[in-house]
């Protein structure tokens, strides 16, 4: 007889007699194999799921009850829902060509990276310029996993997993990486327990939030990070790499979608000053906006969610409503107001020392200059290292305006795992800003050993920001900079970034006409000003401009005040008197007679025009 057979033989046997059930024996070895009854080891199973679920969405919870939309507030701490507003979103269509390059193209939301057929795939990479939002992006997509009644796109993600990769130098194991970040420190769950976890869960979504200061993206080592960047790892999973536009891993699964995020437009900042800064005031909410209509520069410039949402809740405190023309001077003036906030609340005997810790912050400049050039990107440092090299009062007046911020993170490198504190830079922005007061000191000493410890591209803000502070400086860097092969457009931006029109910049203008100058509609509102800007000067300062070239950008031609080319982003690009080629480029577009007519209107006011090309 069977083992089945004889426990049927039992169950007929108790169903006769049930007062003696409890009397019954199962025979030895019915239930030996263990494949016979899962049951009990799916209920340890889910149960170890459950609690692993359960101890990340704690952990998320405070990641995303903890933002905090300028430095200086600690009593304010926000759930990111109620500051996150979506700005744009692009993807790089590869088939789309134009000038032999893939296009952007825009994304409804989102929400359309994991449910657009479009971008459908199992690797992405999610760039943006600093202070663009992609860490706050990170976060919106943690709560929407937490929250009970999630969005479509985010229904069957059974696991979702958020690691900051500037924790993880040093730790090669994804699982163990999970384990000393995301869990608490008496979980009872083990690294394997998060691999068979992981294993057999049915749909799974990693976000890895920002590679560009990732401690070990240039170490040889076995890692499991780059192993998922590649797809030899976590095959079946969703995995979303965040990083600046200017640093992509030099390797990447081919499989990979680029994604882009592209900042504020007008919607954008009119719900975020409703929901983040005024709330049901309307009155604030349209003196807020009228201010940005009259200045049309600081309009452009705010296109950086970082600098907008800083912006907004400064100046709806401050009621002051200024002008800047340059990133610099916005920047300094945002700096200056975390200083001005924190000495309101400062008797007349510690004014004093503040005013001088606000004016001479030389060593905070040499220790950010040095973080940066720091071949790891470092971006964080010992508590210790602060204090000894600032002064501790000094150190104490940055904590408390914002400026550094100070958390106790794992120490993996010594022997037994524990905690330090350790202080980084509110934003990566913030510590550019102080570290280019000492690059525009010593900009004399730039060379092609320096750029590359301080690589130009990846740190457009650094060189930025020291071409605004000082124009002997600027004339350096923008020298460095043309004998570059990559690097015109940033020149462009770094030429105007100087307040007022002088010999030197007058010299870079002409430096850069030689060349063609590109126009592209990806191209951020800041740069096509500053491109148009550029041109103007040249033109009213009869220089000449070789050749101009605009890539699905073109809008049409139009007549207010002038004739003038509108394009896409509704900028206008005068007539240019010294201009000698033009060349329109638009994908999937025919031109009406009426348009072409209008095209040649304006360049026969174009008096040095040779050429007219359009693709």
């Amino acid at each position: 007889m069977t083992q089945i057979h004889a426990l049927a033989r039992h169950i007929a046997i108790a169903r006769r007699r049930p007062r003696d059930l409890k009397f019954l024996k199962v025979p030895e070895g019915v239930f030996a194999d263990s494949d016979m009854i899962p049951m009990e080891d799916e209920n340890a199973q889910k149960s170890t799921k459950d609690e692993f679920i359960s101890q990340l969405k704690e952990k998320y919870k405070i990641l995303y009850n903890d933002v905090k939309p300028i430095p200086y507030i600690r009593d304010k701490l926000l759930r990111v829902d109620k500051v996150f507003v979506e700005g744009g979103i692009q993807y790089l269509a590869e088939k789309k060509k134009i000038a032999g390059h893939g296009t952007w193209e825009v994304l409804d939301s989102y929400h359309s990276i994991l449910s657009d057929h479009r971008v459908q795939s199992s690797r992405y990479i999610l760039e943006g310029d600093p202070g663009y939002g992609k860490t706050t992006l990170t976060l919106q997509l943690a709560y929407d996993w937490c929250k009970e009644t999630r969005p479509s796109y985010m229904r069957d993600k059974d696991i979702f997993i958020l690691l900051r990769l500037r924790q993880l130098g040093g730790v090669t194991s994804i699982y163990k990486a999970i384990k000393l970040f995301l869990l608490p420190k008496d979980s009872k769950l083990t690294e394997e327990n998060v691999k068979d976890i992981l294993r057999n869960s049915s749909s799974v979504l990693v976000v890895l939030d920002g590679y560009d200061e990732y401690p070990d993206q240039d170490v040889d080592t076995d890692c499991d990070i780059f192993s998922i960047i590649l797809r030899n790892m976590f095959q079946k999973s969703i995995v979303i790499l965040t990083t600046r536009t200017s640093c992509l891993p030099k390797q990447y699964s081919p499989l990979t979608k680029r994604l882009k995020l592209t900042g504020f437009d007008e919607n954008a900042r009119d719900q975020y000053i409703k929901w983040a800064v005024v709330g049901d005031d309307t009155t604030a909410a349209m003196e807020l906006k009228q201010h940005l209509k009259k200045n049309p520069v600081l309009r452009d410039l705010l296109q950086i969610p970082l600098f907008f949402v800083m912006f907004a809740h400064i100046s709806h405190e401050s009621d002051l409503c200024l002008t800047f023309q340059t990133v610099t001077n916005l920047f300094r003036h945002l700096i200056s107001c975390l200083h001005s906030h924190m000495k309101n609340k400062l008797n007349d005997d510690n004014i004093k020392m503040h005013d001088l810790f606000e004016k001479e912050h030389q060593k905070l400049d040499l220790l950010a200059f040095n973080m940066l050039k720091c071949k790891k990107k470092q971006v964080e440092c010992r508590r210790e290292v602060f204090c000894e090299e600032l002064g501790k009062e000094f150190y104490d007046q940055y904590l408390k305006i914002g400026v550094l911020v100070e958390e106790e993170v794992l120490n993996i490198s010594s022997k037994d795992i524990g905690y330090k504190s350790e202080v980084r830079f509110y934003h990566k922005l913030f510590c550019e800003w102080y570290a280019a007061h000492h690059l525009s000191e010593y900009a004399s000493e730039i060379d092609g050993t320096f750029g590359h410890y301080l690589d130009p591209i990846d740190l457009q803000y650094l060189y930025l920001f020291a071409c605004g502070l000082n124009a002997e400086a600027a004339r350096n860097i923008i020298e460095y900079l043309e004998n570059r092969n990559d690097a015109d457009n940033f020149i462009i931006v770094c030429i105007l970034e100087q307040d007022g029109i002088n010999e030197h910049v007058l010299k870079g203008v002409k430096n850069l006409c030689v060349r063609q100058i590109n126009v592209y509609k990806s191209h951020s509102l800041l740069l096509q000003r500053s491109t148009i800007q550029l041109l103007h000067i040249a033109s009213i300062n009869e220089i000449c401009i070789s050749s101009v070239r605009l890539i699905d950008s073109f809008s049409r031609v139009v007549q207010s005040d002038g004739i003038c080319i509108q394009l896409k982003s509704t900028f206008s690009i005068p007539v240019l008197i010294t201009l000698k080629k033009l060349t329109i480029e638009e994908r999937c577009r025919e031109i009406t007679e009426e348009e072409m007519a209008d095209i040649l209107r304006y360049s026969s006011m174009c008096l040095e025009l040779e050429e007219l090309v359009y693709v």
